[in-house]
């Protein structure tokens, strides 16, 4: 059987190849697509700015259906029965369990983590992008079954955007009033305002697009900050500051992916609070800022960069998903569908940022 996965060929250029689909080897398991979401990091990897990337298959967001299980693969890791025809959700990195950061017990951080994702598609097991009809499981990728009542739409985003939020708050010392200002209300910054308000966090959300501020009040944002509105810096640290009694956020977090956003946390943060970097992944050239070191240690701020999870927590994401499915409207993170021949036309929404996330159907 043939099967077709999307790669980067070139900046701003993929191709669609097309290869056998293999045969799982032990401990393995082979996957059909389908659904798969545009993740901000997708768009990166397609613009060339992520190094260990280039030429490699294109996302990662996705949710699969079991094809076929290779020998020994009888369970998901968090010990379910797991038969061909359940839906799946995949950490979509490899965690080895031997490298120096595994044995310390990050491995979010593992050492190998995109050993298989790095690959070309050329090289075998060649389904190693979730933009393509099947996606390979290695052996040392954990896996979640997933629950009956959560539908593709809401569960397709649990492997990257909601998985990494509840590891990147949970680094923090949020608590029931508690109050966050995130920046960016794209699909990441949703997740979290989701999270934040179960929590019992007062939540304030910044961003410039006027879709993604209506999302963020369905998704119980208490305020929200126009950057159409408030234009610079100053006007914005002035909002947050007239919102929060001039003290500043206990807590801000960063899922823009625009290097300014995080000169810019530390005017909206409070004295002796916490700012935590998501979004920015890029370093060099066209990804710098200018920052005075002593503003970091006037203010007394705690700064927590945050890259993947640790790969149970896409198992507390689907636990996050079944407790709150009927108070957030997460299906409204994923409404604009794209067929898989439109790929480039989701590729061009999530460029936009005119919807949280763009998404395919397969």
């Amino acid at each position: 059987m043939q099967g077709r996965v999307a790669a980067v060929i070139g900046p701003h250029e993929f191709a669609v190849k097309e290869y056998e689909v293999p045969d799982p080897a032990p401990g393995a398991l082979v996957l059909d697509v389908r659904r798969a979401n545009v993740c901000g990091s997708d768009i990166h990897q397609f613009h060339y700015d992520s190094p260990a990337l280039r030429e490699a298959a294109l996302g990662h967001e996705f949710v699969g259906q079991v094809a076929a299980l290779g020998e020994g693969v009888t369970r998901d890791n968090a010990g379910q029965p797991i038969a061909v025809g359940d839906r799946v959700v995949a950490v979509y990195y490899v965690t080895c369990r031997r490298c120096a950061a595994c044995l310390r017990g990050d491995f979010g951080m593992c050492s190998n983590s995109l050993r298989e994702w790095s690959k070309n598609p050329d090289e075998a097991p060649h389904f190693l992008g979730a933009f393509g009809t099947h996606y390979y499981v290695n052996e040392d990728q954990f896996f979640y079954k997933v629950p009956d009542e959560l539908e593709d739409s809401v569960v397709a985003g649990a492997n990257c955007g909601l998985s990494q939020m509840l590891f990147a708050l949970d680094k923090t010392r949020l608590t029931a009033g508690s109050t966050l200002v995130v920046q960016g209300a794209g699909g990441l910054g949703l997740y979290a305002v989701a999270v934040a308000k179960e929590r019992g966090a007062r939540v304030l959300v910044i961003d410039g697009v006027p879709e993604r501020l209506a999302l963020a009040r369905d998704f119980h944002a208490d305020e929200v900050i126009d950057m159409g509105e408030y234009t610079s810096t100053d006007a914005r640290a002035a909002r947050v500051a007239e919102l929060t009694g001039e003290a500043g956020a206990d807590i801000v977090l960063e899922v823009t992916g625009v290097a300014a956003a995080f000169s810019e946390s530390l005017a909206l943060v409070r004295t002796g609070g916490e700012i935590v970097s998501v979004g920015n992944l890029n370093v060099g050239e066209g990804f710098e800022i200018a920052l005075s070191p002593g503003l970091l240690t006037r203010k007394n701020v705690r700064i927590q960069g945050v890259l993947r999870y640790d790969p149970w927590y896409l198992h507390k994401a689907l636990d996050f998903l079944s407790r709150t499915r009927r108070s957030f409207p997460f299906e409204a993170l994923t409404k604009e569908a794209h067929a898989f021949d439109d790929l480039a036309g989701a590729i061009r929404d999530g460029e936009s940022r005119s919807v949280a996330r763009a998404s395919i159907v397969i």
